[in-house]
């Protein structure tokens, strides 16, 4: 007789093929009809705020894997936090000023950008932004990230700019802004000023000379210099020694040469020159003030002066001064001994008048003449080169130079802005806890804040100059006015009217009374743009100041973070963020930096396309990305395997579930079989772990956890275990209404853990649900699992350990007879087991009625004789369990049924088939 109908096999509509690919599409799809977005926030009306406010990316191309990265780790915190009971309001924003832009239109446009005005570029990069805005919004969407899409923040848009005005002004009202002739980071290539945060760090070859100053008083005694930038040599005026140091002058042939007594090995060593003769030993400050000949003018002197940053790293422990090209120069040199700042090179770093027969050399041209000039002098001691770590532009990869020119600068000290700064760091919450000390060194260190660019596209800085006397003036009383322009206009006004509309009526001269002015067109810092973000995003409803979290990677320490609050404390007195959280970079799966030339670029949706957002998401959550990340398109391949087990487990508990009914079927914690109440106990502690790790932002260990229990706890264990109640008792039995009940907390509360995670997949899991587990019209708008102590047997947990652990030798013993063709299936088996204690004799005497449901095999006995393998806890024996194999369960029994009506089973199985077993 066939039996197969009686049992109670899975029925799903649920797919072991998930074809991610079309069903996300078909969740985007729904999610946009029913605003997904609003209806989400609306279940949460009058609930606590929880506000993680969107760093902007820059609207200049495709999303990368760096941003797709960035989106999902703040799509899992806000829909976590949602989960939890939050009103979590997410407004998506982009960053669209600034060089990175221009650089892209710049080079479309080609020969023809030199033709055209700045307010038409400033179109055409308007329009480049805007473009990229739509195009990045959509690919952010198709990650699954949940936002307020409609409405983003733009930071081109003339609501948002007057807010960067307002928060410049206040600057400008406290004195922090002032212009000044000094050296800054200067890109030849993108002729442009740059901030420290616009640095990248990169090797670079340059070369390495020794040069040597004769004195002005003795022509045979000569200080010796090294360094690595030949061309600023022109505009060398001193000589740095420190005050402390010993230098020895040695004796070289007929001359005297000073070098710092330290170096004095390591400078014959790579130079080959014999400094064993030392005549004299003298401290840096025995020469201060002396004057030395000029290494290329013959008419100028340079002059000693004492720095203590002179250092005994490399080099001869002199340091050639130039203030126009050096900030430590500049300090030292022009600041406090009075020196002059020249700086004989132009915005495109090519020499200028000022540099004589340099004149229209670029500057790394220019490096090969003075050092044949200097040996032709007789003055070049040694010549090689040197890879050195080396500023670059962030842009266009191309190293920098230290360039003088008349810039706009925050001072970071004036009203204790740095110190106040710092202490609002301290306040702040940083994930991880090294950021805090990362972003202190880095505000503790840094010099002035250059805020000026030479560029077209950015927030223009509404300074004029006076026709009359020449004063540059920046009157928060202009500022205000352009305001009031840019509210109606944008601040493309500012290059398409004349300055007489820019100003208020009346506006004077403060210098010389003179009504006469020019408008100046430097744009403001684009780091300024996104750091106001918080003024801006705080006249939105749900944002209050300060906000909640700002999440971006570990270089935004002295990018965005940095920038954020030093203009927040200015303006509001206050960080502009309480918690901090960082993530590092995306390497390929050899370590390296993602490069095209390398071609080991993975492009995010390129991922989507071919495995779905899902994987990706998934590859992200199995990532520890506190630290840089590794992937590759095998890395991400392999998600796919992961993703199929989960699945699977999702597949197995609804199939099991769809005759249940969540409020008619479910039995009692009292009432529950032992077996269930301890899976309902271990359920507790996956939920309790879960959320802690959550609440860390730890989603590694999420997934771990979550893929563990799927593949172990549940699939190897509770689930194998349970198959036989849930296919073979009465439908309505106690047996396997008990069994589901535990299996509908598992899969509700599953559900829940992973819908930040994996959210497509949970809403397909949610769709499945019976209809009175579906409050929402999406997962998304659920509450968070509770952890539920009561539901806790703390002895069954504690004797249930030592059942694994016996059942651990049992599957061993049951695997050596099935290799020895005792057995097939371990239904095949009855097992004899010999307790090595009394307590351990309790324990089994206690559960017998479970083991063989626990061990799966068709009977268990208890013995006293040796068994053939030995556990720790028991001696065990498995021999083919004797009698006929039952039809129906596939259990031995020695009282098979021999029913006309239903021959061939178990007793068991011919009460449930009698409906007599409840």
């Amino acid at each position: 007789m066939d039996y197969k109908n009686t049992l109670n096999l899975p029925k799903t509509s649920f797919p072991m093929r998930a074809n991610l690919v079309s069903k996300e599409e078909t969740f985007l799809k729904k999610w946009e009809e029913m605003d997904i977005y609003n209806y989400v926030l609306k279940q949460r009306e009058g609930k606590p705020l929880f506000v993680l406010h969107d760093g902007p990316p820059y609207a200049n191309g495709h999303i990368h894997i760096g941003t797709a990265l960035n989106k999902i780790l703040k799509d899992i915190v806000v829909k976590y936090k949602t989960m939890r009971g939050y009103r979590a309001p997410y407004i998506p924003g982009w960053d669209t000023h600034g060089l990175p832009i221009e650089h892209r239109v710049s080079q479309e446009l080609g020969e023809k950008a030199k033709e055209m005005t700045p307010a038409e570029i400033r179109k055409k990069c308007e329009e480049f932004a805007l473009k990229f805005v739509d195009i990045q919004r959509e690919e952010f969407k198709r990650l699954g990230v949940r936002g307020e899409w409609d409405n983003p923040y733009i930071t081109l848009k003339p609501d948002y700019e007057v807010k960067i005005l307002d928060v410049f002004k206040s600057l400008v009202e406290q004195g922090n802004v002032y212009r000044s002739l000094k050296p800054i980071y200067w890109c030849p290539r993108c002729r442009t000023a740059l901030a420290e945060a616009e640095i990248e760090y990169h090797d670079h070859k340059s070369p390495s000379i020794y040069v040597k100053f004769r004195s002005k008083e003795d022509p045979n005694f000569y200080i010796v210099i090294w360094t690595t930038t030949p061309w600023t040599l022109p505009a060398n005026v001193g000589v740095a020694l420190h005050p402390d140091y010993e230098y020895s002058v040695v004796k070289v042939g007929n001359e005297k040469w000073v070098i710092a007594t330290e170096l004095l090995e390591s400078f014959s060593k790579e130079t080959g020159i014999d400094c064993s003769e030392v005549v004299q030993r003298i401290k840096g400050k025995d020469l201060e003030g002396k004057e030395f000949q000029h290494p290329i003018f013959e008419e100028k002197t340079s002059r000693v002066i004492l720095a203590d940053y002179v250092s005994l790293e490399t080099g001869t422990g002199c340091v050639h001064i130039a203030p126009g090209h050096g900030e430590e120069d500049y300090v030292y040199g022009h600041k406090k001994y009075g020196l002059p700042v020249v700086s004989p090179v132009d915005e495109e770093g090519r020499f200028t008048e000022e540099a004589g027969k340099y004149k229209g050399m670029f500057i790394e041209d220019a490096n090969e003449v003075i050092i044949r000039d200097l040996k032709e002098k007789g003055i070049l001691v040694h010549a090689s080169s040197i890879t050195h770590s080396y500023p670059h532009c962030w842009r266009c990869k191309g190293p920098v130079i230290f360039r003088a020119t008349e810039q706009w600068f925050i001072s970071v000290d004036h009203n204790n802005l740095r110190q106040r700064v710092l202490e609002e760091i301290d306040k702040v919450k940083w994930v991880p806890e090294w950021g805090r000390n990362r972003i202190r060194s880095m505000v503790e260190e840094r010099p002035d804040w250059c805020i000026s660019r030479q560029r077209v596209w950015g927030t223009p800085i509404p300074a004029v100059r006076c026709k009359s006397c020449g004063e540059v003036i920046l009157d928060p009383k202009v500022i205000e006015h352009f305001m009031r322009i840019v509210e109606k206009e944008g601040t493309n006004a500012w290059f398409e009217k004349n300055v007489e509309e820019l100003i208020p009526q009346g506006f004077k001269c403060p210098k010389c009374g003179n009504k006469s002015f020019e408008k100046m067109l430097d744009t403001l810092d684009v780091w300024i743009d996104s750091g106001a973000s918080f003024e801006y995003i705080t006249t939105r409803e749900d944002h209050p100041f300060p906000l909640d979290m700002y999440l971006e990677g570990s270089d935004q320490h002295r990018g965005w973070f940095h920038s954020s609050i030093f203009l927040a404390v200015a303006k509001r007195g206050a960080a502009p963020y309480k918690e901090v959280l960082t993530h590092g970079f995306i390497k390929d799966e050899l370590g390296r930096k993602m490069s095209k030339s390398l071609g080991n670029v993975v492009d995010p949706m390129e991922v989507v396309k071919k495995y779905g957002a899902e994987i990706l998401r998934l590859w992200l959550a199995s990532s520890d990305y506190f630290n840089d990340i590794k992937i590759s398109m095998r890395i991400v391949e392999q998600q796919t395997e992961v993703y199929k087990k989960i699945r699977n487990t999702f597949r197995f508990l609804l199939g099991n579930l769809e005759d249940f009914d969540p409020e008619r079927d479910k039995v009692s914690f009292e009432k529950l079989l032992v077996i269930d109440k301890w899976a309902l106990g271990r359920l507790q502690d996956v939920i309790k772990r879960a959320t802690e790790y959550y609440d860390a932002y730890e989603f590694s260990k999420v997934y771990n956890l979550v893929v563990k229990y799927c593949t172990t706890e549940l699939s190897s264990l509770y689930l194998d275990i349970v198959k036989d109640r849930l296919y073979v008792e009465a439908r309505d039995s106690i047996y396997r209404r008990s069994a589901q009940t535990v299996m509908h907390e598992i899969l509700i509360a599953l559900m829940k853990i992973l819908t930040p995670i994996m959210t497509f997949t949970m809403e397909e899991v949610y769709s499945h649900l019976h209809e009175k587990d579906r409050k929402y019209e999406t997962v998304q708008a659920e509450y968070w699992p509770e952890y539920r102590e009561e539901l806790i047997d703390q002895k069954i947990l504690r004797d249930f350990e030592k059942l694994f652990s016996i059942r651990e030798d049992v599957l061993k013993a049951l695997e050596e007879k099935r290799q020895e063709d005792i057995i097939g299936h371990s239904l095949d088996a009855e097992v004899f087991l010999t307790p090595k204690n009394e307590s351990v004799r309790s324990l089994l005497e206690e559960y017998k009625d479970i083991l063989e449901e626990f061990f799966i095999v068709s009977k268990v006995t208890l013995v006293e004789t040796p068994g053939e393998m030995k556990g720790d806890l028991v001696e065990v024996t498995v021999k083919h369990a004797e009698g006929e194999k039952c039809q129906r369960c596939w259990k031995y029994t020695t009282d098979i049924s021999q029913s006309e009506e239903f021959p061939g089973v178990c007793p068991r199985c011919l009460a449930v088939l009698k409906g007599e077993r409840k």
